[in-house]
């Protein structure tokens, strides 16, 4: 098979074991995210598929190859860093070009190979510049055309916005997917923003402490998360968790409040402690329903985050609607029907 299957591949640094077992399979093509928190190995993972990092355990193949011995050079990836990575001493052209001058490829081959990613990535009238003349947004589009005039079967992706600022983040994002779907290069792409990952991917990857916890196409993820941890990771804001007993076909919380409960409801016979998820966009402001005391408004322009206090715990809803509500109102809330989710509250696992 093409693109890059992940199989059973394990690190450990000495007597610490940091990834265990990881199996994915990215298929030729694909635009894969690997995202999790700080610490939970995406970026170790990478690192191993590039080469940089030796494995302790397991196979990685890229393009059917196996690799594992293959030095990096050799692995036919190119690797997009967090720091661009961009020699301070070299012009734009020959950053983008040096790859190919190592490999002892022809002027006339490497002029053109630049030229052309430097089209892509609206880079022609800065060729002559050195890195320190240049916006952060430009460096890292200079860092993607000296990976793109390798041709690789692989690109590799490791958080290369987080440096970036926040309008300029959103702009590289919507470049990178345009790249993707205008080259169709399998690429992997580590980040710990799940925005990143939402929107970018055509399948997602959530990593915690070394293991996958899910893997699947954005919105299977936030529509059916497996765990309370990718209930909770996936998603801005977050999936409201309320404890709550699940019981006789109803949900009730400690205070006694009732809960909206679908059909997973009715096929639990002994009661049962649960962790019950709504999303934010799913609460509705309504005439009638579950009291609730407003505890926060903030207006974002388009949309409103509202906090509200049910019993002890707080709930975020986000509305489009401009609520003329302030801290301290007393409300009534609606939740959408089948938007629920109902979660094991011992084990994580989601209620099918």
């Amino acid at each position: 098979m093409n693109g890059v299957r992940i199989e059973g591949v394990r690190k450990a640094y000495g007597a610490l074991d940091v990834l265990h077992g990881i199996d994915i399979d990215i298929e030729d093509g694909e635009f894969v995210t690997l995202v999790g928190p700080s610490g939970c190995g995406k970026s170790t993972l990478l690192r191993m598929i590039a080469g940089l990092e030796t494995i302790s355990d397991g196979t990685i193949k890229i393009a059917g190859r196996v690799v594992n011995e293959v030095a990096p050079k050799d692995r036919d990836i190119a690797m997009v860093f967090q720091n661009y990575a961009l020699y301070p001493h070299m012009t734009v052209a020959q950053n983008m070009g040096f790859s190919l001058k190592l490999r002892g490829v022809d002027a006339l081959k490497i002029k053109s190979a630049v030229e052309a990613a430097a089209e892509i990535l609206d880079l022609s009238k800065l060729l002559e510049r050195y890195p320190k003349q240049l916006s952060g947004g430009q460096r890292q589009r200079v860092a993607m055309g000296r990976a793109i005039v390798r041709d690789p079967e692989v690109f590799l992706f490791d958080e290369p916005l987080s440096n970036l600022d926040a309008k300029l983040r959103v702009q590289m994002r919507s470049e990178i997917k345009g790249l993707h779907q205008r080259l169709r290069t399998t690429t992997i792409y580590v980040t710990h923003d799940q925005i990143e990952a939402m929107t970018m991917a055509d399948k997602i990857v959530v990593m915690r402490d070394g293991r996958v916890e899910q893997v699947g196409k954005p919105l299977d993820l936030y529509d059916r998360p497996a765990n309370l941890f990718v209930a909770g990771f996936i998603g801005s804001p977050s999936m409201n968790l309320l404890p709550a007993t699940l019981s006789g076909g109803s949900v009730r919380m400690a205070d006694g409040i009732v809960l909206p409960a679908g059909a997973v409801a009715d096929a639990v016979n002994a009661p049962q402690q649960v962790m019950y998820g709504i999303r934010p966009e799913h609460i509705i402001v309504a005439a009638e329903g579950i009291p609730a005391t407003v505890s926060l408004v903030e207006p974002t322009g388009a949309e409103t985050v509202l906090s509200f206090a049910i019993g002890k715990e707080i709930l975020i809803a986000v509305v489009r609607d401009r609520l003329s509500v302030q801290t301290g109102d007393r409300v009534f809330l609606q939740f959408q029907e089948g938007a629920e989710h109902l979660f094991d509250a011992a084990s994580g696992i989601r209620l099918a």
